[in-house]
């Protein structure tokens, strides 16, 4: 079995596009919660939930207060509020001061999963046009979880990689092709 328990992702700009190529490639057996904050301009996140689920090889919801992170399925952080995860595992929602201009925020979101999850956690930095991101991946990686940066070269906006691999480092920097597999082969029994 895994040591990792759950997969965080964070994106901005170029990043639905990002995670219509990541999430139909993750092998549909995947048995960990699978956490994404992407910087919309929207109020509703509805129709990028639609979007994804439209493809994805695991079903998308969007995350909602006190509901479980449950296996297998990927929660996308509402708009507006700052997705956090509890001692429990269960969703709590944040209308908190932005971070780096956004809420959601993904250092918001991969702090508190790296204090939920600590080194089961993997964290996924991909592309987008600010730093959101880049010292939540400090976090995740100061808990002994498993930090993956796109390759700025690859990225549609390479601010948020580069930050990310700048303030943090990673465990693995690759294009968004190779991220899937090195997702499936951490994950999978």
């Amino acid at each position: 079995m895994s040591r990792y328990r759950a997969i965080a992702m964070g994106c901005s700009a170029g990043g639905l596009t990002a995670l219509q190529r990541v999430l139909p490639m993750l092998d549909a057996r995947l048995r960990v919660p699978v956490l994404v904050c992407c910087h919309t301009a929207s109020t509703d996140v509805s129709l990028l939930v639609e979007l994804l689920g439209r493809t994805s090889s695991l079903p998308v919801t969007e995350a909602r207060e006190r509901t479980p992170a449950a296996p297998g399925v990927v929660h996308v952080a509402p708009s507006g509020y700052h997705l956090l995860v509890e001692e429990d595992f269960r969703f709590s929602l944040s209308v908190d001061a932005r971070v780096s201009f956004a809420r959601p925020s993904i250092d918001v979101l991969f702090e508190a999963a790296a204090e939920a999850w600590r080194a089961g956690l993997i964290a996924v930095l991909m592309t987008g046009a600010n730093a959101d991101g880049a010292n939540g991946l400090a976090t995740v990686r100061r808990a002994g979880g498993f930090a993956i940066v796109q390759d700025p070269g690859d990225a549609e906006s390479d601010t948020m990689p580069l930050a990310g691999l700048q303030v943090a480092g990673a465990d693995a920097c690759a294009p968004l092709s190779s991220i899937p597999a090195i997702l499936n082969e951490l994950c999978l029994p």
